[in-house]
């Protein structure tokens, strides 16, 4: 199973011209993968927290360089070396990093770019539409 050698975040724009989170990891095989999470354009209550910068100077406050430093630092520090094919340890990991019911600490925007990322790579090094993988380990039959 390929290891996580490497997991970078940066700032992007999504379509719409609002901030969010491009996380870059790469795999022990060579694999590349990108996984980035435009904000919906309605909220829920209960959703999970995008974290913000609110620095009023920076895109209206909407600024995600927070969530991309915690990337770079507290979840890389926890990922690198992981199996990148055990998805639900990733996601455990970064779960009991934030410590929160609605990932505040971390911010979504920064957990959700990361655990796609690695789906994402693993697909690609598996040779396998990210959707086939994905049924794969959910054990979903596709018909």
């Amino acid at each position: 199973m390929p290891k996580i050698t490497d997991l970078r975040a940066r700032e992007i724009l999504d379509s719409r011209g609002i901030p969010t989170v491009a996380c870059e990891i790469m795999l022990d095989d060579n694999t590349y993968a990108v996984g980035f999470v435009p904000s919906g354009a309605s909220k829920g209550a209960e959703e999970a927290l995008e974290l913000r910068d609110c620095d009023n100077n920076r895109f209206g406050g909407k600024g995600v360089l927070k969530a991309v430093s915690n990337v770079n630092s507290l979840i890389r520090d926890q990922i690198i070396g992981l199996d990148a094919d055990n998805l639900t340890i990733i996601d455990q990991k970064m779960i009991e990093l934030d410590g929160t019911a609605n990932k505040s600490k971390l911010g979504a925007n920064a957990t959700l770019s990361v655990s796609l990322a690695a789906a994402k790579a693993v697909a690609k090094s598996r040779r396998q539409p990210l959707y086939t993988y994905l049924a794969e380990i959910m054990n979903v039959k596709l018909e």
